[in-house]
């Protein structure tokens, strides 16, 4: 059961924030963008996963389910600390204000940050304060650190390549060949923790303003983890993988709306008999991590709980798949014993069957109620209308896979999924009868129907607030391209979008306690 007050929030992951270089940061941006939404009366921050992105710079195909992504470091913040000068942010050129030009972004950001890493191991030398502080945290988070800092220098030492592409000693990390090649990482790997103390260091102090306005942030935990991490190189037993370390299965969904030939995402598989003989060790490890990070966990794909869509690793789409039952019951209890009640969001959209509802109210979780999956060509969905959510769901106008409101609603024939022309003017029509409005401030109109519902939470991606277009558009599953790159700018917020999304919170007794 989701135990919070009846409120609402926004989606918008870190990466979007203003910010003069490149990319959104964890600094002094992120509190600005915390009081936000304490002035529009919101109490919750919805982000996507915060892990080091991998290929395609998506959150969830991360290279760690445990480090932090270091692109998100306020760079401000460290001359704050004292760890570069203002002189060194000088010098870094300009970068665009509405996109993250994640090329440039990498590089730049990068070089920059293993400098100020290396400059600080030497400031560390010198003051036992830094240096007691900094062994601390590498103590505290020895579990997963270690591991960590040695996946990114050997990705480094060998050109970026996947770690089944590195010498057969390394990437089966045999003893002999690893203590041969770790003995020239040493300063790599050390600058590799200390990128990891900015960012935790950076993310408490956010944290702990969040929590002076009363603001809930909500984490993301993709259920597969990417093949190219830290987490399948240092756990290769809890995978179906071959000798050489290559998954033999790989996860992904059917055909459905999104896509005709279903999706193949590629992560590997979990071997599901052998996390039970560790009564689910890592995943218990994993789920801890992140709430020591966020206040409410949303986990991706819960569906695969209860059965996940298994597809050979030779096969080039998701057509040639079979369902294959998970032990969701064996995991969740052991969640219960280990962690108590768990604030846990199952992600319960797709092709739901009666298992994954039964799985998913067995535990009381909320499922996810989007409105934007209401308006079907032939019918009203009725699972997705909101006088229909439940108290214990949580409800969104979109999220981040969608189409922003305004996008979906002028759009026409769809080629990112099965929809026809045809079918979106007969969508349309449902939007405008139910809504009973000609569609000009449609955002508004979900905004304003999502927030009425008995749903316990209600949440919308910023850009809806905002009123933008495709454009402005996250992610389309199952696609490769320029994703992940949207970012706002502190003009296109005005007081007018506050003060709006305050009172329709206010109306339907979502608001925060605020003048």
């Amino acid at each position: 059961m989701l135990s919070i007050p009846r409120c609402s929030g926004i989606l918008l992951h870190p990466t979007s924030l203003p910010g003069r270089f490149g990319i959104g940061e964890i600094g002094r941006g992120a509190e600005l963008w915390l009081e936000a939404l304490h002035r529009m009366g919101q109490r919750a921050w919805q982000v996507l996963p915060l892990g080091p992105t991998g290929y395609g710079n998506s959150p969830y195909q991360s290279l760690s389910s445990y480090a932090g992504n270091p692109l998100l470091i306020s760079l401000d913040s460290l001359v704050k600390d004292g760890v570069v000068r203002p002189s060194d942010l000088a010098v870094l050129p300009e970068f665009p204000d509405d996109h993250v030009d994640f090329g440039a972004v990498l590089e730049i950001r990068t070089a920059f940050l293993k400098n100020a890493a290396h400059k600080f191991i030497k400031q560390c030398s010198a003051s036992p304060l830094l240096q007691r502080a900094f062994e601390t945290f590498c103590q505290r988070e020895s579990e997963w650190l270690d591991d960590w800092s040695m996946f990114i220098a050997l990705k480094g030492e060998y050109d970026l390549r996947p770690w089944t592409e590195w010498p057969k000693g390394i990437a089966l990390r045999d003893e002999v060949a690893m203590a041969e090649v770790m003995a020239g990482l040493e300063e790599e790997i050390e600058a590799a923790k200390v990128l990891q103390f900015f960012f935790h260091r950076q993310w408490n102090k956010l944290r702990l303003r969040a929590k002076e306005l009363d603001i809930s942030i909500i984490g993301d935990i993709p259920i597969f983890a990417a093949h190219d991490s830290a987490d399948v190189w240092a756990n290769r037993g809890l995978f179906h993988l071959d000798e050489h370390g290559n998954p033999t299965v790989v996860a992904g969904v059917p055909p459905d709306y999104f896509a005709a030939t279903g999706q193949r995402w590629g992560n590997p598989l979990y071997d599901w008999e052998k996390h039970q003989k560790t009564n689910f060790a890592w995943w218990k490890s994993r789920l801890r991590k992140t709430l020591s990070l966020v206040d409410i966990v949303r986990i991706d794909h819960f569906r695969g709980f209860a059965a996940y869509w298994e597809i050979p690793a030779s096969e080039a789409t998701a057509v040639n798949g079979q369902w294959v039952e998970a032990p969701g019951d064996a995991l969740f209890e052991a969640f219960k014993e280990d962690l108590g009640e768990v604030p846990i969001i199952a992600e319960d959209l797709g092709l739901i069957t009666p298992d994954v509802v039964a799985l998913r109210d067995r535990h009381e979780l909320p499922g996810m109620r989007v409105m934007q999956f209401a308006f079907g060509a032939d019918a009203l969905a009725e699972d997705y209308i909101p006088e229909n959510y439940p108290d214990n769901s949580v409800a969104y106008t979109g999220t981040h896979d969608n189409d922003t409101m305004v996008g979906y609603f002028n759009s026409g024939e769809d080629e990112h999924t099965t929809r026809t022309a045809e079918m979106v003017e007969k969508e349309r029509a449902n939007i405008l009868g139910y809504t009973k409005t000609d569609g000009t401030q449609i955002h508004w109109d979900f905004i304003e129907h999502v927030w009425a519902s008995k749903a316990r939470l209600a949440i919308c991606p910023l850009q809806d607030v905002l009123g933008l277009g495709s454009e402005a558009r996250m992610n389309i599953p199952g696609k490769s391209g320029e994703f992940w790159t949207w970012r706002f700018e502190w003009k296109d917020l005005t007081t007018d979008l506050e003060w709006r999304l305050k009172r329709v919170t206010l109306r339907h007794g979502r608001a925060a306690n605020v003048g």
